[in-house]
């Protein structure tokens, strides 16, 4: 039997985690989801991005490498809320960028976030859920987690960029399917969702196999 390993990414309140459910539920795979109501850090890191920046991100980073090896050795096809490399290159990247993470703290980050990643074998697909930013904010002020209500409009814009910039730079060593959320009531139908499904349930889509371990970061 084929063995998958798929993982949603996207910005906060695009449907990620709506999208994972679905597909462990229709697959009937494992399902990772992204570790946020355990988090010590979050409210904290809201009310004061540059304090907590850099312990959030570690402690973030920590538990998707735990969660990433549960995944490497079981032998079930599974899928993942979030993946450990946009910790680094969405979140950690755009701290820094906007000055919430210092350098010392970005470049400590990113040492340890190498050396973990080196040890991973990258999702066989990433789908990519894109949305702008005024749906994104409909949906996180429409699904009421507290923590959330005061993202900033320019920070959700920064993140988008940093998002496309980073499947544009990974595409030539990952896997992405994009998919555009905004005005869909239900992404699992979009036409691209559905092919994907199709093409596992028919065995057509590719599989994770064993292969050695590469960086999914992208060019830099």
């Amino acid at each position: 039997m084929q063995r998958h390993f798929l993982a949603v990414a996207g910005n906060i309140g695009v449907g990620k985690t709506h999208l994972t459910r679905y597909l462990g539920e229709r697959l009937g795979w494992e399902v990772f989801f992204e570790p946020v109501v355990d988090n010590p850090y979050l409210d904290d890191f809201y009310g004061d991005m540059r304090r907590w920046s850099f312990p959030l991100q570690i402690f973030f980073l920590s538990k998707r490498f735990e969660m990433h090896r549960k995944m490497m050795t079981n032998m079930l096809s599974c899928i993942q809320d979030r993946t450990i490399y946009e910790d680094a290159e969405i979140f950690a990247r755009t701290l820094h960028d906007t000055g919430a993470m210092d350098a010392r703290d970005f470049a400590n980050y990113m040492e340890l976030f190498q050396c973990m990643t080196s040890y991973l074998q990258a999702p066989s697909t990433i789908i990519y859920l894109r949305a702008d930013v005024e749906t994104l904010m409909q949906r996180i002020a429409h699904r009421g987690r507290e923590c959330e209500q005061g993202i900033a409009r320019p920070y959700l814009e920064r993140l988008n960029a940093a998002y496309d910039d980073w499947a544009a730079r990974s595409a030539p060593d990952l896997r992405f399917i994009v998919v555009e959320t905004a005005g869909l009531e239900r992404v699992e139908e979009h036409p691209a969702i559905v092919k994907l499904i199709h093409g596992i349930e028919t065995g057509a889509a590719p599989g994770t196999k064993p292969s050695p371990t590469r960086r999914a970061g992208g060019r830099r």
